[in-house]
């Protein structure tokens, strides 16, 4: 194992810029873009089980797979090959996002499934009209009727990725307990500060989740304490730990609070849809 010292977290990242204020009690319906440029963090990972854990909550939950590779989609159960429409077919002719909805196994969470075609988007998208608002403007048509709408942008920041930024109120960062973890972090955050200025005021990083924690490791408590010591509250207390079950569960088409739901990362999901629940200042029905 590579016992150098981290890098200073502050080096790697730069502070946020002219945040927006943040409310006590986050008002329902949130909008969380799901997103880190580093591929490999658990991204798709954190954004199945923690939709499928909010839904345990009893909260209406839609994943929104931006992905073109469509692993959100095929771990939870949605075939995507073949589909006669897909989020592809919501951002680039105007298919009503409803329409492509799908359920899932869990109760109260819906995924809007990802194809290959969207692969094509990205270049598809550069001459379009409002190319950077078409999916705000498609979860607009369908926000009455969740709760919570998670968007797994991809590891690039391409059109796909400024389209889920530009939807959404928050972002959550994945960050894997490894000896990289802050690569490409500080570029994240960056990005997030140009959309904010350029397209969505309203944007903030609201919420970090540590994952893939090792607790064999030194290096691991390392990563969690400077992580917390630059990002402070937004943080969640709750560790995901590396997991074998967590990764076989997708290859089932299932989350892990299906797959497993009494192993260690199922309960650590849990904990943190309620950390992100909790957060959240309920809408009267």
């Amino acid at each position: 194992m590579n016992d150098e010292p981290l890098a200073d977290v502050s080096a790697a990242v730069p502070p946020p810029v002219d945040p927006p204020p943040i409310e006590p009690g986050r008002p329902l319906p949130r909008v969380i873009a799901i997103a880190n440029q580093k591929g490999g963090v658990g991204k798709t990972t954190t954004t199945i089980n923690l939709g499928a854990a909010l839904a345990e909550l009893g909260v209406r939950t839609l994943i929104i797979d931006l992905d073109p590779q469509g692993n959100a989609s095929t771990g939870l159960g949605i075939e995507n090959r073949g589909l006669e429409a897909s989020m592809y077919h919501v951002l680039m002719h105007d298919v009503p996002l409803e329409n492509v909805v799908e359920p899932t196994a869990v109760k109260g969470l819906f995924v809007a499934p990802a194809s290959l075609d969207l692969a094509g988007a990205e270049i598809e998208l550069v001459p379009a009209f409002s190319r950077e608002t078409r999916l705000k403007r498609a979860i607009d048509t369908v926000i009455d009727d969740y709760d919570y709408v998670l968007i797994d942008c991809p590891p690039t920041l391409g059109l796909l990725t400024v389209n889920g930024l530009a939807a959404a109120t928050e972002v959550l960062v994945p960050i894997q307990c490894e000896y990289y973890a802050l690569e490409g972090l500080g570029q994240l955050l960056r990005n997030v500060d140009l959309v904010r200025r350029n397209l969505n005021p309203a944007l903030e990083v609201s919420t970090i989740v540590c994952v893939m924690y090792d607790a064999r490791t030194k290096l691991a408590d390392q990563v969690v304490s400077e992580v917390r010591d630059h990002f402070g509250e937004k943080v969640l207390r709750t560790v995901v730990p590396r997991s074998v079950r967590l990764s076989e569960a997708p290859s089932f088409g299932q989350p892990i609070t299906v797959f497993d739901p009494r192993s260690r990362g199922a309960l650590a999901y849990r904990d943190v849809a309620k950390e992100v629940n909790d957060a959240a200042s309920q809408r009267p029905r």
